[in-house]
């Protein structure tokens, strides 16, 4: 991603603190706080985080550890985002917490170490003159995940045009996701603008622990047709 377009979405992101406040989930690009907890949900659904080693790629004021720490046992917590003002709210606020870190950096180029679960929640929705770098990330952070990597992304499909954020092609990506995972999960919502996909390494030991998903665009968690949709692949 060129120097331009980094700024161009550091600079949304204030605009955005701006006129809702940096405490305000909006400041981060979702449509409120009940948004947020709906994908934390599906999130924390789709693996085990007792004990892992997660990377939040795109970790904004490091809610996701908040949501996770309430939920699972020994998470050791990575988070890194590029606005440095989420990375300050989010180290002043977890400065008690041991098992936890956050670095101001562009992941798109920085190192990245290896973890168990790696996160990456609406960090590929923004434009980007190359038209493949999403699919270059998701092979780059796939390198670097020994477990489970979680990719959240807006639907070409159905998502609106807007002048910074961009949908991407379900089957433009889970083509990527079979051709690098043994085990790969679609999950998506009928009356939902965004899809996750759902990876994992054979052999590890952060199956989820419930197949019960909430969905991100409904209160319940429920098998109904309103519902998530979740289409298991992969090869045997």
């Amino acid at each position: 991603m060129e120097l331009i377009e980094r700024a161009t979405i550091i600079h949304y992101h204030r605009q955005r603190v701006a006129r809702y406040g940096l405490d305000d989930a909006r400041a981060l690009g979702w449509r409120g706080e009940e948004s947020q907890r709906r994908r934390f949900e599906l999130i924390a659904a789709a693996a085990d985080f007792n004990g892992a080693r997660v990377l939040d790629l795109g970790c904004g004021r490091a809610d996701l550890k908040a949501w996770l720490d309430e939920r699972f046992d020994g998470v050791r917590y990575l988070g890194v985002d590029q606005v440095p003002e989420f990375i300050d709210a989010a180290r002043t606020r977890f400065a008690h917490c041991p098992r936890s870190s956050f670095h101001c950096a562009d992941f798109g180029s920085a190192p990245l170490p290896r973890s168990d679960i790696v996160v990456v929640c609406g960090a590929l929705g923004y434009r980007c003159a190359l038209p493949d770098f999403h699919l270059g990330m998701i092979r780059r952070i796939w390198a670097v995940c020994e477990g489970v990597l979680i990719v959240n992304l807006l639907d070409a499909a159905r998502f609106p045009a807007h002048p910074l954020l961009v949908g991407q092609p379900v089957d433009e990506v889970m083509a990527l996701a079979e051709s690098l995972a043994p085990q790969v999960e679609l999950i998506r919502c009928e009356q939902g603008d965004d899809y996750t996909v759902v990876m994992r390494r054979c052999g590890g030991r952060y199956a989820p622990v419930t197949r019960q998903i909430a969905s991100p665009t409904s209160s319940a968690t429920s098998s109904a047709p309103s519902g998530p949709i979740v289409t298991p692949t992969g090869r045997p």
